[in-house]
């Protein structure tokens, strides 16, 4: 088999030009994707439809050659293969039966999992078979704080106050909730992994607006929770982290969450990161580069990529953003960084 260069910094490798995907690299800005979601229907369709989503999946590959491939889906199905109303609303996004009481959070049906999300299981196995043998499957998942935000506020909030005070004013009911959202994110997970993801990523996207001790208990002991049960189940498969908006928090994270990566958001210097974060261990950084970089000027761009790759010296990278390919990115920039990063020596 080739070598997978993403697999390898997981392991711990620091020699050569460091792997690169990009979060959302399959998506809006890309034409061809925007014909298979119009053929598709609407959203949630296309996440179940193994076919269509195969092909979303690979449209990035195909065009640009990244070492990796991120599963399609959305985060939200977890909440939805439990019974929550979920539809998505276009250019509005999300939107969820709002879970504020026990009678709601009984409604959730945690015996529906796997039954729900065997197309997104269908989806893994022939990407798995489909994919070129250099690229890494990475299958991922909704961190329970952040499922659990949505499930809350009803959908996307910039503040998710309503969660928030929620989690304080009714704390053993959320707890209740966080803690059922854990094991189905466990299980679904595993599920990935045996179905072939060879690497594994958490999407923690609300864990900023949370306060240093709500963070601990709401997003780093859940995750702790996973990652150790996932090790458990698959030795061999690597879990990154993506604490979003933690700041500081993030050496915390990689000193007690157990992940292989931590993927850092545009907020942090990775000049600090790979000071700070995981320094002396074999934990690779994910990241970080601004997606609005992608829409000014090119040489900018890699300049800015360039003092990244640099900063990052000696430490385990995969070189990726620190949020995801905003829909107005042209193809042809993303296309210009790939090139970049694998012109690179080694």
């Amino acid at each position: 088999m080739p070598k997978k260069r993403l697999l390898a910094r997981l392991a711990g490798e620091t020699e050569g030009r460091p792997p690169v995907w990009l979060m959302r690299q399959a998506g809006r800005y890309l034409p061809e994707y925007r014909e298979v979601r119009a053929q598709a229907g609407g959203f949630l369709d296309l996440c179940y439809t193994p076919e269509l989503a195969v092909e979303v999946t690979l449209q990035p590959i195909r065009r640009f050659g990244f070492d990796a491939s991120i599963l399609f889906s959305d985060i939200l199905v977890v909440p939805h293969a439990l019974g929550a109303d979920l539809r998505f609303v276009e250019g509005e996004g999300p939107r969820l039966e709002p879970l504020r009481s026990r009678k709601d959070l009984e409604r959730l049906d945690a015996t529906r999992l796997h039954t729900h999300l065997e197309p997104v299981y269908e989806t893994v196995r022939r990407l798995r078979r489909a994919l070129p043998g250099e690229v890494t499957l990475i299958g991922f998942a909704g961190a329970p704080w952040t499922l659990a935000a949505y499930m809350v506020e009803g959908g996307g909030s910039r503040d998710y106050a309503v969660a928030r005070a929620f989690a304080r004013q009714e704390r053993g009911l959320f707890q209740e909730l966080i803690d059922l959202l854990t094991d189905c994110v466990i299980d679904y997970l595993d599920a990935q992994a045996r179905a072939g993801a060879e690497a594994l990523q958490i999407f923690d996207s609300w864990a900023g607006v949370l306060s240093p001790g709500e963070q601990r208990r709401w997003c780093l002991e859940p995750a702790r929770r996973i990652v150790a049960a996932l090790r458990e189940r698959h030795p061999h498969v690597p879990v990154l982290l993506f604490p979003r908006g933690v700041g500081p928090g993030y050496a915390t994270f990689a000193a007690e969450s157990g992940c292989q990566a931590l993927s850092l958001d545009t907020s942090l210097p990775m000049e600090w990161a790979a000071r700070e974060v995981g320094h002396g261990t074999r934990l690779c950084l994910q990241g970080n580069l601004d997606p609005v970089a992608l829409l000014g000027p090119e040489r900018d761009m890699l300049d800015e990529a360039a003092a990244i790759v640099h900063a990052a010296r000696g430490r385990p990278l995969i070189f990726n953003l620190g949020h995801g390919v905003l829909q107005q990115t042209a193809p042809e920039r993303v296309g210009a960084l790939v090139r970049y990063l694998q012109s690179l020596p080694g």
